[in-house]
C-alpha cells in the first residue's frame, strides 16, 4: 500500500468536516465537528457500526456550548465505512485497534504541547479506548466509556479450541477470496441488496435497535454496485479472533487506573456489564458511573441526555 504523505484534506459535510487522515499504514476517515484549534474529544465507534453512530451526540455537541471549548472528531476504524481494510488475509486482532488509536493520537496532536484530550469510546469503541488510557495514561485527560469497561477476556482453557475454530473459519475465507486460485462458486458470492431500507429492517430485527438508527449506520457500510447495496465492511471483521485474554491479563492491565473516567450504562444495555460494577470500582479510582434510559446504543437513541453528561463531566 503507497503511504499518503500529504496533511488531510478537508471537505464541508452538513453539520460537520469530513476528511482524511493518513496513518503510518492506512487512511482513516473522519468527521470534525467544531473548530480545529480546540482540543479534542476523540469517538470511537463500536463493532460493524462507523462513524455516523455518533451523528445524533454530534449534533446535541454543536447544540450545546462545549462546541466552544472542543472540537469533537469522530472517524471509521479500518475497515468500516469509508476508511481502507487492513492490506491482505491476515486474521484480525482486537490489538490491533489499540495500535490504531496511538497511532490516530499521534497523528492529532503533532505539534501539542499540552495535549487536553477526551477519549470517548462506545462497545468495541470503547474496549479499545479503555486499554490504551491503560497502557498511556499521560496522553488521556478524561476517559468515557459508553457501554464497555475493558477488554474481554475467558478461562485458558479454552484457547485450543477458539484457535481451531478462528482457523477453520479463515481457511473458509481464505479460499473464497483468493483470487489468484480457481473462480469462486457462485453460492459462494456475495450477493447484494435491492435497498439500504431491507439492510436496516435486518438489523433492526436482530439487534431491537430502532430502524431509523440502523438506517444511519447501514447507509455509511454500504455501496452500490450495479443497482444492488453491497457491503464495503471488511469481511474479516465477522470471523473468530484467535486470541483472547485471561481474566489474569486483562486485571494486570487495568488496574491501578487513575484516569478521571465516565461510565454511562443503558438501563437496556448488556446485562454483563451492570454485573460487573463492582470490578469497575476496584480498577478504576476516579470513576463515576451513572445510567441513562435506552439499549446499547442509547448515545443514538439518547443523545440529548448523554450529551449533558458528557459536559457536566468535562468541565466540572
Amino acid at each position: 500500500m503507497q503511504k499518503n504523505e500529504s496533511k488531510p484534506m478537508m471537505k464541508t459535510n452538513q453539520i460537520g468536516e469530513e476528511f482524511t487522515i493518513p496513518l503510518a499504514h492506512l487512511n482513516i476517515a473522519a468527521c470534525r465537528y467544531g473548530h480545529e484549534n480546540l482540543p479534542i474529544i476523540l469517538a470511537c465507534h463500536g463493532w460493524l457500526d462507523n462513524l455516523n453512530s455518533f451523528k445524533p451526540l454530534a449534533e446535541a455537541f454543536l447544540a450545546s456550548d462545549l462546541v466552544d471549548q472542543y472540537q469533537l472528531i469522530t472517524f471509521d476504524w479500518p475497515g468500516h465505512g469509508l476508511s481502507e481494510h487492513r492490506p491482505g488475509l491476515y486474521p484480525l486482532n482486537w490489538v490491533d485497534y489499540v495500535y490504531d488509536l496511538d497511532n490516530l493520537i499521534e497523528t492529532l496532536l503533532v505539534g501539542v504541547n499540552q495535549p487536553d484530550l477526551v477519549l470517548l469510546g462506545h462497545s468495541l469503541g470503547g474496549i479499545v479506548a479503555s486499554a490504551y488510557n491503560a497502557c498511556a495514561p499521560q496522553r488521556v485527560n478524561k476517559l468515557i466509556l459508553i457501554e464497555a469497561i475493558a477488554p474481554l477476556f475467558e478461562d485458558a482453557s479454552l484457547i485450543k479450541q477458539r484457535l481451531n475454530k478462528s482457523l477453520k473459519q479463515h481457511r473458509v475465507h481464505a479460499n473464497t477470496h483468493n483470487s489468484n486460485k480457481q473462480p469462486i462458486p457462485t453460492s459462494l458470492k456475495p450477493s447484494g441488496y435491492n435497498s439500504i431500507e431491507i439492510v436496516a429492517k435486518a438489523r433492526h430485527k436482530l439487534t431491537g435497535l430502532d430502524e431509523k438508527w440502523c438506517h444511519l449506520i447501514a447507509r455509511r457500510n454500504l455501496v452500490n454496485v450495479d443497482e444492488k447495496y453491497c457491503w464495503r465492511s471488511d469481511s474479516r471483521l465477522k470471523l473468530d479472533s484467535m486470541y483472547r485474554m485471561t481474566f489474569e491479563q486483562v486485571d494486570a492491565l487495568m488496574s491501578h487506573n487513575e484516569t478521571q473516567t465516565l461510565l454511562v450504562l443503558g438501563e437496556n444495555g448488556y446485562k454483563q456489564l451492570k454485573s460487573a460494577k463492582k470490578q469497575v470500582l476496584d480498577w478504576f479510582t476516579e470513576v463515576q458511573l451513572i445510567e441513562l434510559p435506552g439499549c446499547h446504543h442509547l448515545h443514538m437513541s439518547h443523545a440529548t441526555s448523554l450529551l449533558a453528561q458528557i459536559r457536566a463531566f468535562i468541565l466540572k
